[in-house]
């Protein structure tokens, strides 16, 4: 939780309109596939879900570079948290998705 706190300040200054952080407490293991098995989630872990809604994939696509090269004067980009992160960075799944239905 921290972390993310840490990284939301971030992420609304490059213009984040929406943060959500999910904690697994209903994420059964599958047969063939399933989120466990997509991070090879062990037995005392479980998954989070997050995920970010920027106002356009140019905004999204500007923060990620500063996301990964931090600002160089102070070193506050949320790459430069990575020691203080409390998972597995390897072990996490991006991606970008456009809306095609909203209720």
């Amino acid at each position: 939780m921290q972390h993310a706190q840490h990284v939301s300040g971030f992420f609304k200054e490059c213009g984040v309109l929406q943060q959500v952080e999910c904690w697994g407490d209903d994420v059964p293991q599958g047969k063939l596939t399933s989120q466990p098995m997509a991070v090879q989630c062990k037995p005392d872990e479980t998954v989070v879900l997050s995920w970010l809604v920027w106002p356009s994939r140019e905004v999204r696509d500007e923060a990620m570079v500063d996301a990964n090269h931090g600002d160089a004067k102070n070193d506050d980009g949320p790459a430069h948290a990575e020691h203080d992160m409390p998972f597995d960075g390897h072990r996490m799944i991006f991606g970008g998705f456009e809306v095609i239905l909203e209720i």
